[in-house]
């Protein structure tokens, strides 16, 4: 009986570092106790809410708790048929996708070289000024942005177009007016505010790579673009793959503030996005329980990537995030 006893005391002692669960929670009930506020936010503001969730398949009213009103047609599915049959949802849907994924395309990797760069200087003051110059663009709201994009970039009386036009003899640049131009001024604008504050995790990862490692490859003869491509990138490498992982998880998600900040009449066929269809058709237009549906529909397909990309950094030998 007694090495029955000294079994389960051996057994609990595994999980909590030598003593009994009474003898941890007697000791670190503190901690416990710290959790109770994020743990009941969570529940009111997280969970509690997902249950009108129900809202997308059941018909549009909102004086009525979801679970009290009647379903839509064809079996709760109505509003999701309408959506995917909606010219402006499907042009959302779209510019959403191709936004998104030029930022991965194109921000992605833009942190990463400012970290290496900033790794590789020397002076630690003007590392310091760097940094924190790059940092600042990050606190500033995508309104702000706007109107200095709109001083820089206008047709007219943009400054960029100001001096261009003398340079040039008359002509200007539509980077805000023209498709195309504005997609690539969207991109590189998102690019200039969030790089500099990207940097902040990779140069956190870079503190954590030995300098033996270093020391090691330069004996061995490795240069410093070798240093780099055999030591830096591989250390940071579980970094790089956990911030794309997530990033792919909101592949569909949208920002609300930017594009509607940036966007003007002249390119709203590549700048509605999913979250501006939301709020026009939602807020504006009270067709609460279509844009449930398309709320729930951007989830569960982020769901999916999230899940894909994670399983798929696990085949590839990585530890993924789940």
């Amino acid at each position: 009986m007694k090495s029955a006893k000294a079994a389960g005391v051996a057994k609990n002692s595994r999980h909590t570092g030598g003593f009994s669960w009474k003898t941890y929670l007697r000791r670190y009930w503190t901690l416990y106790l710290l959790l109770v506020l994020p743990i009941a936010f969570f529940i009111i503001f997280r969970y509690a809410p997902m249950a009108y969730i129900l809202g997308a398949f059941k018909k549009n009213n909102i004086i009525k708790p979801p679970w009290q009103v009647e379903w839509a047609k064809n079996h709760g599915f109505e509003f999701f048929i309408k959506a995917f049959k909606d010219r402006d949802f499907l042009n959302a849907l779209k510019n959403t996708l191709v936004l998104n994924l030029l930022d991965l395309l194109c921000g992605f990797p833009a942190p990463i070289i400012i970290a290496l760069l900033l790794n590789e200087l020397t002076f630690k003051r003007f590392k310091k000024i760097t940094q924190t110059i790059l940092y600042l663009p990050h606190f500033l709201s995508w309104i702000i942005i706007s109107g200095l994009a709109l001083r820089l970039l206008a047709d007219n009386d943009g400054l960029l177009n100001i001096l261009y036009k003398q340079l040039s003899g008359g002509t200007s640049l539509p980077f805000l007016s023209n498709t195309t131009w504005w997609v690539g001024t969207y991109i590189v604008l998102g690019i200039w505010k969030e790089a500099g504050w990207g940097t902040i995790i990779y140069l956190a990862a870079l503190t954590g790579i030995s300098p033996e490692l270093y020391e090691a490859a330069a004996v061995d003869g490795a240069g410093r673009l070798r240093r780099i491509w055999h030591v830096t990138l591989p250390g940071l490498r579980p970094t790089i793959i956990t911030l794309l992982i997530m990033n792919l998880g909101r592949i569909l998600g949208s920002e609300f503030d930017r594009p509607l900040a940036l966007s003007n009449r002249l390119v709203t066929d590549v700048s509605n996005v999913i979250s501006i269809y939301v709020y026009q058709r939602g807020i504006q237009g009270s067709q609460f329980s279509l844009t449930t549906a398309v709320g729930l529909f951007q989830s569960v397909v982020g769901v999916i990537f999230l899940l894909g990309a994670n399983s798929l950094a696990k085949k590839v030998g990585e530890r993924g995030i789940m």
